[in-house]
């Protein structure tokens, strides 16, 4: 039996015919050519790449050569850039004159840049035996939190590949990891706090402790990047900040947490150091930090401030700065609690309404501060309603420092007084449009002490000292992004103004001028942000006259007979 022909769509290689794989097509064939003219660019690639060579070390030394040259000088002090300058200058001139200088100093900048490019850029070796081991313990330790039981492909499983999982690394000397991203699957409740706290608990035990580690979650690419971040700096004093009118420097944070620098004046550790130093020979070093600012004023959303820490945190040395800035353009009211004189060196000075310490003065100083701040609202309400400008004396800001309040609550509790808390109740909410600052500082275990109108009008929260996630939490409202260490100097801890983010601070050194303790230097920069010793109001009353024919029977002898 005969089998029956193929359709012509199928015998002559058309499109049905290509599609089942019949036939082949002869349009679509390679050309006799083409491998001809694949060899000839393969041929001029090869050359190209021959003649090409030889400027690639000299591109790379180039390139090596001029990133030295911007590292010296940015070293470089600024007071010797000039002469350094001038030098260069004569030296380029002197070439110019020799002859053939030009030609030679080309000929040996590019010999220079040669030697400098020889070698090719240096290949990571990846870590070490060491780094692996480690690695490998974080892979393993992190299994329970990144795995499921129902993944078919699990990005963590026990006994698996650390390479999948963890896309970059650097480690210090030590061995412990300085910078480490890693991969997470996108099951991972990424935004449960509590599961964010259990994983950075985990690499913060197995990474090494004391040291500061920052958390960066991308819940878009299911990455986390961890970061040890560097110690902030203890060597920046008081002194004159770059501020306008209505911002207050409370401390100094790391460059990547504000878009804001400010020039300062840093004390160096060791002041015979010219290198440290910068040539100076008062040991100082004058560079950019990024300072955590904190603006009041009529549109602030957080005029009034509240601090705490334990003892020794740092929180006297705060209000002590603030109340130096707050000299510049207003006037101060001080209250210490605590009784023990920090606050003394303010007093009698211009701006200084008073220091008090007592219970009977602070109520008085408080409630004359409510009288004042309703006067400052009704003489700017009638100046609105006539249409003038407001007083002078309600336009200069009035700070309320207080320093321990609970104390004193305590005082008057057991005395059947009044609660100084309660005076503060006017100026905390009507403070804003009358120009008064609050600022309050207390002990973290005395936060419950607090009354409800200091807690709920103080929306800019300092934390200072070591205290615990939680705590931090508790005052701030929200946890920070960096694993709090166990022990840190005075005045460092975090800051958050109003619904901002948590930022880390270290409070410029302000001690007591008076301490015994106190260094010259520190003593000489706060006395210098004094302002002059306020002068008497009025001239002394002279002694009243003597009555006429007065006579002095002391001085007066025995009549002679």
């Amino acid at each position: 039996m005969r089998r029956p022909p193929l359709p012509r769509a199928l015998r002559g290689g058309g499109p049905l015919a290509r599609a089942r794989g019949f036939g082949r097509v002869r349009g679509f064939s390679r050309p006799r050519g083409f491998g001809r003219v694949r060899g000839l660019a393969r041929a001029a690639g090869d050359g190209a790449a021959d003649v090409l060579h030889p400027l690639l070390p000299l591109c790379r030394g180039l390139r090596a050569l001029s990133a030295a040259g911007r590292r010296r000088w940015a070293q470089t002090p600024k007071d010797r850039r000039g002469p350094a300058l001038f030098l260069l200058a004569t030296c380029v001139v002197g070439v110019a004159l020799l002859p053939y200088g030009p030609t030679l100093s080309a000929v040996g900048l590019m010999g220079a840049a040669f030697w400098a490019g020889r070698k090719g850029p240096a290949k990571d070796p990846g870590p070490g035996t060491a780094g692996q081991e480690r690695l490998r313990i974080l892979y393993e330790a992190l299994v329970p939190h990144f795995s499921a039981p129902e993944d078919p492909s699990p990005l963590y499983a026990h006994g698996g590949e650390w390479a999948r999982a963890f896309d970059s690394f650097e480690f210090d000397e030590s061995g412990r990891p300085t910078r480490l991203r890693l991969r997470y699957p996108a099951y991972f409740a990424d935004g449960d706090p509590e599961a964010r706290a259990r994983v950075e608990r985990l690499l913060y035990a197995k990474s090494g402790r004391g040291r500061e580690y920052f958390f960066e979650w991308d819940e878009e690419a299911n990455q986390l990047t961890l970061t040890v971040l560097p110690a902030l700096s203890t060597a920046i004093g008081a002194q004159r900040f770059v501020t306008t009118p209505g911002e207050t420097v409370l401390g100094f944070t790391d460059p990547s947490s504000v878009q804001r620098t400010l020039p300062v004046v840093e004390t160096a550790e060791d002041p015979d150091d010219d290198e440290v130093a910068g040539g100076d020979p008062a040991g100082e070093v004058r560079r950019d930090a990024p300072p955590v600012v904190w603006r009041t004023g009529p549109r602030s959303t957080e005029p009034h401030l509240l601090a705490l820490g334990p003892p020794g945190s740092g929180t006297t040395t705060l209000l002590r700065s603030i109340a130096l800035q707050a000299l510049c353009h207003g006037q101060v009211l001080v209250v210490d609690g605590s009784g023990t004189g920090e606050y003394a060196f303010l007093g009698g000075r211009a701006g200084v309404l008073g220091v008090e310490c007592g219970l009977a003065g602070t109520l008085a100083t408080l409630e004359w501060a409510a009288h004042e701040t309703e006067r400052r609202l009704i003489a700017a309400n009638r100046a609105r309603q006539t249409g003038h400008p407001p007083p002078r004396d309600t336009l200069r800001p009035l700070w309320l420092i207080l320093d321990r309040p609970t104390v004193l609550s305590q005082l008057a509790a057991a005395e059947g007084r009044r609660d100084p808390q309660e005076l503060l109740r006017v100026p905390l909410r009507h403070g804003r449009a009358a120009q008064v600052r609050v600022v309050v500082a207390d002990q973290l275990d005395a936060a419950d002490a607090l009354g409800e109108t200091v807690r709920t009008h103080t929306p800019a929260r300092v934390v200072l000292g070591p205290a615990s996630a939680e705590q931090i939490r508790a005052v701030l409202g929200a946890p920070p992004h960096t694993t709090p260490p166990p022990e840190v100097p005075p005045g460092r801890g975090y800051a958050r103004l109003g619904a901002g983010p948590v930022h880390r601070l270290q409070v410029p050194a302000t001690p007591d001028p008076y301490d015994e303790a106190t260094g010259e230097a520190q003593r000489r920069a706060v006395l210098a942000l004094l302002p002059e010793p306020e002068a008497p109001r009025g001239p002394a009353p002279a002694p009243p006259p003597e009555a006429p024919g007065r006579v002095d029977v002391v001085k007066a002898g025995p009549a002679e007979g």
